[in-house]
């Protein structure tokens, strides 16, 4: 595999030898990503937590070069348990996507529970720290971290109080951790999905549609350059764009990948 005097490698086996751990990994987009990641050479853990779920997964991905462990990501303990399992099995860590989510609800603000609000930024803002903050200390300098924001993560949404709020805490998270670990060459970004068309999505979309009294899903579509939902492959190649030396000088960046919306 060729390199250039910077040590960006060509476009196949961009992440060869390298140890990729995946939140939230049985999902759509985690699934996907672990899929780019692995044929692009890279040995993968996925966390979730679904046993079945991940088993199914691990079950698609290349013999002996990828493990699951079940975790709830917002728990100290078992993000310190995933974290050692991953450098245990596959050495230390070069790229930590952390990708875990949940949705909450979509409701008036004097309607939005209390409990559902702490739910929401307990997974996505609380597991994202805890996986950098257990992550880091095992990481190989010159590593990536991608964390999966929202294109709601730099608008509003209305009623999505918990997750637009949760997707924007990613964000300041991301820059003081793109600035912190600038001397070890540690790249950390986020991604901005637009709509995808996957079980989680259509799970919103359909809570949004009572809001609105309307098809969400077409006025999703209608509001949407390119006129359609993302691909989860899709979404992962932007994922792996990030995890791989190909960014090798994009550090704190908000990378939207939403079909034209926000333009």
């Amino acid at each position: 595999m060729a390199e250039t005097k910077h040590g960006v490698t060509a476009a196949a086996g961009q992440l060869n030898g390298k140890t990729a751990l995946i939140t939230g990994g049985a999902g759509s987009i985690g699934f996907a990503s672990a899929s780019a990641f692995a044929r692009e050479g890279a040995r993968v853990m996925l966390v979730d937590l679904n046993e079945s779920d991940l088993q199914a997964a691990v079950e698609k991905l290349p013999a002996g070069r990828a493990g699951y462990v079940v975790a709830d990501v917002t728990e100290p303990d078992a993000v310190q348990r995933y974290i050692d399992a991953t450098v245990a099995r596959f050495g230390k860590i070069d790229v930590l996507f952390s990708n875990a989510g949940n949705i909450g609800t979509i409701a008036p603000i004097e309607d939005y529970p209390l409990d559902v609000f702490r739910s929401v930024l307990d997974v996505h803002v609380v597991g994202a720290f805890l996986a950098c903050k257990y992550a880091v200390p095992q990481m190989n300098d010159g590593g990536s971290i991608v964390i999966t924001s929202s294109i709601v993560g730099v608008r509003g949404s209305p009623g999505a109080f918990g997750y637009s709020v949760a997707k924007h805490a990613q964000v300041g998270l991301m820059r003081s951790l793109a600035k912190a670990l600038a001397p070890r060459r540690i790249r950390v970004n986020t991604i901005h999905p637009g709509p995808v068309d996957n079980a989680f999505q259509l799970e919103v979309e359909r809570r949004l549609s009572i809001v609105l009294k309307k098809d969400a899903t077409a006025v999703l579509n209608a509001s949407i350059p390119l006129g359609r939902h993302a691909h989860a492959d899709e979404i992962a190649r932007s994922v792996l764009y990030l995890a791989s030396d190909a960014s090798s000088f994009t550090t704190g960046t908000t990378l939207i990948v939403d079909g034209g919306s926000s333009a």
